[in-house]
């Protein structure tokens, strides 16, 4: 996730999205690169950035350039513009329907239009949410996502098989990972690549491209998964990677909706083979550093990377060469039985990681999340904001993001750390990374 302050576009680039004579400078995603990541649309200040089930598009009339999703897109597929006149700005309902892009047309080809019927209009933004103090500025918690990587990173590959040119994996392994009912379980997917180099780093995702076609008869487009095994393969020396990935079959409002992505995963048999592309991700990556922290706050699926870390840092330690930092997680989920990996986390060493679970809807008790087990932590999280070496990873729905950062700010406010400051630290150091949905 990106930080609107550092996001400032290049020289030469006018950030104003009218160039002059009623021409817009429109901002577009390219539907044919674009992998529904959603890491535009949850970097925007300004909620500029909508999806339907196909497409991600800008709002033309809410986009004031300022550039903050360019850099954490992973694709490139962000970073396209159109000159078009204001009155002919490409609409929400045009772009949901693109399978392609428009041709570009140069400022010059608009020169016979009456600038008269283009009246040049201010930038429009989106509409402040209600502050509790008057004057207050609302708080933005993606502002303090790092877009670099820690300092110690391995350096990640990405983009080798972009989504017009996918490869093929075989299924090695597929088994529902909780304990709850087909509605919602998730699934543990391991996909085999043979002899085909596909390096790729604990943090970061591929697409996977599910066959056939949708209603309009269109091809259906890749949909990202992060992945949830190290870097040596889940099963070690072996070029494989595995995928946590849970069964969509209702809708955010309830209403029955069977995904097609991740239903197709996970109905995958052993020995079926898959279109893949990627790997995507050069940011959430975790610290080569051997003595730092690594603080983990997940929710479901967003479990994935975290798993991946953990299962690293396991490997190393093994070895007997490897002294570690503290790690810390914090997972929540509606229940224990829609935990994934609930059983493999209870086997782990207590000296090795710190667990905290987090349920929301277990019958006859209070409804916890993981924030609420963060503020419990309160005196540990404190030391580890005032430690250099920490690095902190948030993963999963888009709804908990808010929840994670403002724990953070007021347990560092009530040790007697500046947020502002320490935020800003965390986001330019690569050390406070937010990957939403």
């Amino acid at each position: 996730m990106a930080s609107v302050e550092i996001c400032a576009a290049p020289e030469t680039m006018d950030t104003t999205p009218l160039i002059g004579n009623g021409i817009l400078r429109q901002h577009l995603i390219d539907p044919e690169i674009c992998i529904r990541c959603n890491t535009c649309e949850a970097t925007c200040p300004v909620n500029a950035i909508t999806h339907d089930d196909r497409n991600y598009v800008v709002r033309a009339e809410v986009c004031n350039g300022c550039m903050a999703c360019i850099a954490p897109c992973p694709t490139g597929s962000i970073d396209n513009w159109r000159a078009v006149p204001v009155a002919r700005a490409y609409s929400i309902e045009e772009q949901l329907g693109w399978d392609a892009l428009p041709a570009e047309q140069p400022p010059s080809a608009w020169a016979a239009e009456d600038a008269s019927q283009h009246a040049t209009p201010a930038p429009a933004t989106a509409p402040a949410a209600p502050s509790a103090e008057p004057g207050a500025q609302p708080f933005h918690a993606a502002r303090y996502g790092a877009s670099v990587p820690p300092w110690s990173a391995a350096h990640p590959y990405t983009n080798l098989f972009p989504p017009k040119s996918p490869t093929t994996a075989t299924v090695v392994g597929n088994y529902n990972c909780t304990e709850a009912g087909f509605a919602s379980e998730t699934h543990h997917v391991v996909l085999d690549f043979g002899s085909l180099p596909f390096p790729v780093l604990e943090g970061q995702s591929i697409g996977i491209v599910p066959p056939g076609t949708d209603a309009q008869g269109r091809p259906h487009r890749a949909r990202q998964y992060s992945v949830a095994s190290p870097r040596n393969g889940e099963r070690p020396g072996y070029n494989n990677l595995a995928l946590t990935v849970k069964r969509v079959t209702v809708d955010h409002q309830g209403n029955a909706l069977r995904g097609v992505a991740s239903n197709y995963v996970c109905d995958l048999r052993v020995g079926d083979t898959v279109q893949v592309v990627g790997p995507f991700g050069s940011s959430f990556l975790m610290p080569n550093h051997p003595r730092s922290h690594i603080v983990m706050v997940c929710t479901g699926t967003g479990s994935a990377p975290m798993r991946a870390m953990t299962e690293w840092r396991r490997r190393l330690r093994s070895s007997g060469k490897f002294e570690g930092g503290k790690l810390l997680l914090f997972f929540g989920a509606r229940t224990q039985q829609e935990l994934p990996y609930f059983g493999p986390l209870q086997s782990l060493p207590k000296d090795f990681i710190d667990i905290h679970l987090a349920f929301s809807r277990t019958p006859g008790q209070p409804r916890r999340y993981v924030q609420d087990l963060m503020r419990e932590r309160a005196a540990d999280l404190a030391a580890l904001l005032r430690d250099g070496n920490t690095h902190f990873y948030v993963c999963g729905l888009k709804s908990m993001e808010e929840g994670v950062v403002l724990a953070l700010r007021d347990i560092a406010e009530d040790s007697g750390l500046a947020w502002e400051t320490l935020g800003a630290t965390l986001q330019r150091e690569g050390r406070l990374h937010l990957e939403t949905y």
